[in-house]
């Protein structure tokens, strides 16, 4: 047998899809087998019952899980004693060997359950949404993609669970949710093929009305019978319709886009013949304005030039008179200001004369104040000096005096006192001679005088033969008187 064209894409396309959909179809679930005895404690678990419970929570040993599937559903207890906790949004089933009819039925409903005789199927509640893309072919035989959705619901689960498979562990509703949307696209094909291109992109509404009533005549079954799947359609959508040849599709906007450049471009045209008509108008309008305002720029430029013109020769007139009466001014001031500096000149002078002549006066005042101060000053010093010389001779007439009265003894103590100062202040003798005074009383003051003439004498001669060529010695004292 041959396969497929391989120039007909659409054709390998049909039967790609086709295979992917044998391969979905197929349940995804654990080996099936005969209902097997429980299993002893501690063995391992084995068979469908065992791999439902991992999915639900765990082994059938644990006390207690959380589902990690769809539905979050918990799992308490341990062995035989066990308590399934359905959350309030989900459907649930619950049989027992040898039961006919279920023992719980219904939406969030938990139970308790026994592995040994029990089997429960969990389903979720919300509701469902099927994404559809359909591959169509047309009525003028050309590929056409229409995407829509379609939302559903359980309305029935007594019915639901005996009709539908449920028995994918990880996503339960997929085999429904696969089926509705073959059912849906098949729908969908049906519908397109028996409608043209036109018709398919600018109205939706048949398509969704065909699809509406196929789908709830399988899921809600006809006239609200039996026969139906215990499911409801909510919604029914069809989002877009898309042409698969980008050739085609440019065709198909081709004659809108034309009509609509046609339709454009007579715009323009009406534009660019009424923009021309302005710019005629405004440009007839501008050279009027053009030349109104050249006549009245000329009209004003000769009226100002005349306001110049006799602004000027006002301003020189002005200027001329200002002048005249500025010289005049100048002039008259000029001669004030000399006349004002022969008065000042001539005031000077005298000031100058008068300040000479006090001056003059001030000094002979001065000299003559200081001759009176000189005279004052030499009779004052010959006044002190006389009573200097006044005061000196009774100072030497007192001193005279006091020397005249003083005693033999006083004399004599006076030159004993002054006697090694003198000894002090006299030379060295180069040698030493012997004098013996004699003669006179050493008593009386006439003999210590001759005393002390000799040792004068004495000591005049030693320093006369030291200093001299030639040395002579001292003879005998002498007397009282001589």
């Amino acid at each position: 047998m041959s396969g497929p064209d391989p120039g007909n894409t659409y054709l390998q396309q049909v039967v790609a899809q086709q295979a992917v959909l044998e391969d979905d179809l197929k349940a995804r679930r654990g080996p099936s087998g005969a209902a097997m005895p429980p299993p002893p404690p501690g063995a391992p678990p084995a068979g469908p019952l065992a791999k439902r419970e991992r999915a639900l929570g765990g082994a059938p040993g644990d006390r207690g899980g959380s589902a990690p599937g769809p539905v979050d559903v918990r799992i308490s207890g341990f062995w035989r004693w066990k308590n399934v906790l359905v959350p309030p949004n989900a459907f649930v089933v619950h049989t027992r060997r040898g039961r006919e009819r279920p023992l719980h039925i219904g939406l969030g409903v938990s139970f308790r359950f026994n592995p040994a005789t029990d089997s429960f199927l969990v389903v979720p509640g919300a509701t469902q949404t099927i994404l559809i893309n359909a591959y169509c072919i047309c009525r003028e035989l050309q590929g056409v993609l229409v995407q829509g959705y379609v939302q559903w619901i359980i309305q029935d689960f007594a019915v639901a669970y005996r009709k539908l498979d449920f028995g994918d562990d990880e996503d339960p509703m997929r085999l429904v949710n696969l089926q509705l949307k073959e059912q849906a696209e098949a729908a969908i094909k049906d519908k397109v093929s028996t409608m043209g291109v036109r018709d398919v992109l600018s109205d939706k509404q048949p398509i969704i009305e065909e699809l509406t009533a196929r789908l709830r005549a399988v899921a809600e079954g006809e006239d609200h019978s039996d026969q139906g799947l215990g499911l409801r359609i909510v919604t029914v959508q069809i989002k877009e319709a898309v042409v698969s040849s980008s050739r085609l599709w440019e065709n198909l906007q081709k004659p809108y886009r034309s009509e609509q450049a046609q339709i454009a471009r007579l715009a323009e045209l009406q534009a660019e013949e009424a923009i021309a008509q302005r710019e005629m108008a405004a440009g007839r309008l501008k050279e009027t304005q053009r030349l109104e305002y050249e006549r009245e720029l000329a009209e004003l430029r000769a009226r100002n030039e005349a306001e110049r013109f006799d602004t000027e020769t006002a301003e020189k007139l002005r200027r001329t008179r200002r002048e005249h009466d500025d010289a005049r001014e100048v002039a008259e001031l000029k001669a004030e200001t000399t006349r004002h500096a022969l008065r000042m000149e001539r005031e000077r002078h005298a000031e100058e004369a008068e300040t000479g002549r006090l001056r003059i006066e001030r000094e002979q005042e001065l000299k003559l104040l200081e001759a009176e101060g000189e005279l004052a000053v030499a009779r004052a010093r010959t006044e002190a000096h006389h009573q200097q010389s006044l005061m000196k001779l009774d100072r030497d007439r007192a001193r005279a005096g006091i020397e005249n009265e003083r005693t033999p003894a006083s004399v004599q103590a006076d030159l004993i006192r002054a006697l090694p100062g003198i000894v002090e202040k006299l030379p060295k003798p180069a040698e030493v001679r012997s004098v013996t005074i004699g003669g006179t009383d050493p008593t009386g003051v006439p003999g210590l005088l001759a005393q002390l003439a000799a040792v004068v004498g004495a000591l005049r001669e030693v320093t006369g033969g030291a200093g001299g060529e030639t040395g002579g010695t001292a003879g005998g004292g002498r007397g009282p008187g001589g």
